[in-house]
């Protein structure tokens, strides 16, 4: 008798219908007297426009002061100007109608802005005011300073950041890309003073970009920037020098010791790429085959297949001086042996045999499809965007980036795979209750145990 589903099911599946084309956005860049890049992109689809201001320094370069120092630093410039204090920057945005955000990672600062364009002038007033005069005012950093304080707290209860948090370290060592978040102790330390030493290092227009998509004239919108902008001053800061990364040599497992814990987190690593390397298009399409697509030989694996988990990835984590391959699924703690076996057989395949053809077409389309869905809003334009120019990629690498998978073969891929996939020296890092998967673990390498704050217990 046949199911419901397989009733339901089509007699054939309709083909793809072909690609369309993109139509790229007028698009200027400048650079203004005092350093400040400019990149203007016209997107007339709404009345709206989005925009960040990037800062080329984030908690990498902050890390000689404390880890998370730029993150704390980007948090605080919101919350006020020697103009105006926090309740008028909420007031103002109201009235604009708009958006403002500030942040930071491992190799950038930034503040995102959105609003109307016929309101544009106003909101980038505030953007640069934050830029070139926040207030740092003591009340607000205290009260930021007690809130991190609780998610650094929280952290050291969750499975996923435990396990990332030891990749990182093992990864690169005294780098410091090897560090994730700041402890309880770091936090603690912060001094108001740290802050305003990031800020007057890392706040400068000649670290700095400012990027907007949206509907406006681009020759109006940069008269406008030079106006808001152009007093801006100061000088790009110095990079400091970092150590290397550790290499590390053969399969090593670290677990990270959770009593009581039902479940368990997988995420092995190595080394990678970053973006400007010339393979990264080909590792891309190679993790999407593996790990990356919710269609992918791990999900069918591991998930649809033998139902370990719901949801395992992979990744290709590219940051500015150094990438990383990464593999993760949570699994119940009966399981933890066979999915690591799961998880490196079909590693080892894809190193092993050339991808038929019919599934890179399948993987072609989505990496594709992907691409082309990222383009269809201006914030998603926008982050494209600023991918491009961050990583300083070529000016028509968007432009040329469909192009460049739909010429992939499987040579290409197998390569690809013995050149990145290391399976020999992956780092396997479990968070679990030790009593229930230390036995597991152990059977795929040299066994190290930490306790949730990283100190070690074997």
């Amino acid at each position: 008798m046949a199911t419901r589903a397989a009733a339901e099911m089509p007699a054939s599946v309709p083909p793809l219908s072909d690609e369309r084309q993109v139509a790229w956005p007028k698009r200027i860049k400048a650079r203004l007297a005092n350093g400040l890049a400019v990149v203007l992109v016209e997107s007339h689809t709404i009345p709206k426009f989005h925009g960040e201001l990037f800062l080329r320094s984030g908690n990498a370069a902050a890390s000689q002061h404390a880890p998370g120092l730029a993150e704390m630093t980007a948090t605080v410039v919101r919350t006020g100007t020697a103009k105006r204090p926090s309740r008028q920057i909420e007031e103002d945005l109201r009235r604009l109608g708009a958006d403002l955000s500030s942040h930071a990672g491992a190799d950038n600062s930034a503040i995102a802005f959105a609003g109307l364009s016929e309101l544009a002038e106003p909101l980038l007033e505030l953007v640069s005011e934050l830029a070139r005069e926040a207030a740092f005012p003591e009340p607000e950093f205290e009260r930021e300073r007690r809130q991190r304080l609780e998610e650094v707290k929280l952290d050291r209860t969750q499975p996923g950041f435990l396990a990332s948090e030891r990749l990182r370290k093992v990864l690169f060592g005294a780098h410091p890309y090897a560090h994730v978040a700041p402890t309880e102790e770091q936090v603690a330390a912060y001094k108001l003073g740290d802050l305003l030493s990031v800020y007057r290092d890392f706040y400068t227009p000649e670290n700095a970009m400012v990027l907007m998509v949206g509907d406006f004239d681009s020759a109006a919108m940069l008269k406008t920037i030079e106006k808001v902008f152009g007093a801006w001053t100061g000088k790009k800061p110095a990079i400091p020098a970092a150590p290397e990364p550790v290499k590390p040599s053969g399969r090593r497992v670290h677990l990270v010791h959770v009593p009581g814990a039902v479940q368990a987190q997988i995420l092995a690593g190595c080394h990678a790429i970053t973006r400007k390397h010339p393979d990264w298009i080909k590792l891309a399409l190679i993790n999407s085959l593996y790990g990356g697509a919710f269609n992918s030989r791990l999900v069918m694996n591991i998930r649809e297949d033998k139902g370990y988990t719901y949801s395992p990835r992979s990744s290709v984590n590219p940051l500015r001086q150094y990438g990383y391959f990464s593999i993760s699924a949570a699994v119940r703690n009966d399981v933890v042996a066979a999915s690591l076996t799961e998880i490196f057989y079909e590693l080892d395949k894809l190193r092993a045999l050339p991808v038929p053809e019919p599934e890179l077409a399948d993987a072609r389309n989505y990496v594709s499809g992907v691409f082309s869905l990222g383009l269809a809003t201006q914030d998603g334009l926008l982050s494209q965007l600023a991918t491009v120019a961050l990583n300083d990629l070529p000016d028509d690498y968007l432009e040329t980036y469909r192009e460049k998978v739909r010429i992939l073969t499987p040579d290409d891929l197998l390569s690809t795979a013995r050149k990145y996939f290391d399976s020999a020296n992956m780092q396997i890092i479990v968070v679990g209750d030790r009593t229930q998967i230390e036995p597991q673990a152990a059977l795929f390498g040299d066994l190290d145990v930490y306790d949730a704050q990283g100190k070690r217990l074997n």
